[in-house]
């Protein structure tokens, strides 16, 4: 299960720094090449709005950070978070995009657009379930991919907080 945890946080980091990095830094590109391949699904929902692109690019970039640090860290307080504020922001993100399919230019748009979403919401939400099943307090096996106990605390006795994330 570590793995499989392990294994979403990468897909959000590769995901959030991704596509936030191109909004944030291309929000033009953005709104009128994404998703690429000769197709366009932002531009067809309204004019363009750089102040609001960046916006959303921002909070994906910031998504990934949280990803890439509970991946690097191991910390399955962070998997958790990350798998939260995934299900936050892309669950809602598909239901919007649902009700709006009648404003894409084709039917293989719309089923694309809709596969792609949905995955990225099964991930959301099989992060969050699988972060909340990892075990907090107890010492982490050799080599696992995250770490069940604290990330360490300067000043701190590691047995103490052992003994707290327990209780």
């Amino acid at each position: 299960m570590r793995r499989v945890v392990s294994g979403l946080l990468a897909w959000f980091v590769v995901f959030g720094l991704g596509v936030g990095g191109w909004q944030t830094l291309a929000p033009r590109s953005f709104y009128e090449d994404f998703p690429g391949f000769g197709r366009t699904w932002v531009s067809v929902d309204g004019p363009y709005n750089e102040h609001l692109l960046r916006d959303v690019g921002q909070g994906n970039l910031a998504l990934g950070v949280v990803a890439l640090v509970a991946l690097v860290t191991g910390g399955v307080w962070l998997a958790r978070a990350t798998g939260l504020a995934a299900v936050v922001a892309y669950l809602p993100h598909q239901l919007y995009h649902q009700l709006t399919l009648h404003l894409l230019e084709t039917r293989s748009d719309a089923v694309l657009q809709t596969v792609t979403l949905t995955l990225v919401s099964v991930a959301a939400v099989l992060l969050a379930v699988l972060a909340f099943r990892l075990p907090v307090g107890e010492r982490p096996s050799r080599g696992s991919a995250l770490r069940s106990d604290p990330v360490g605390v300067p000043g701190r006795d590691a047995g103490r907080r052992h003994a707290v994330a327990e209780e």
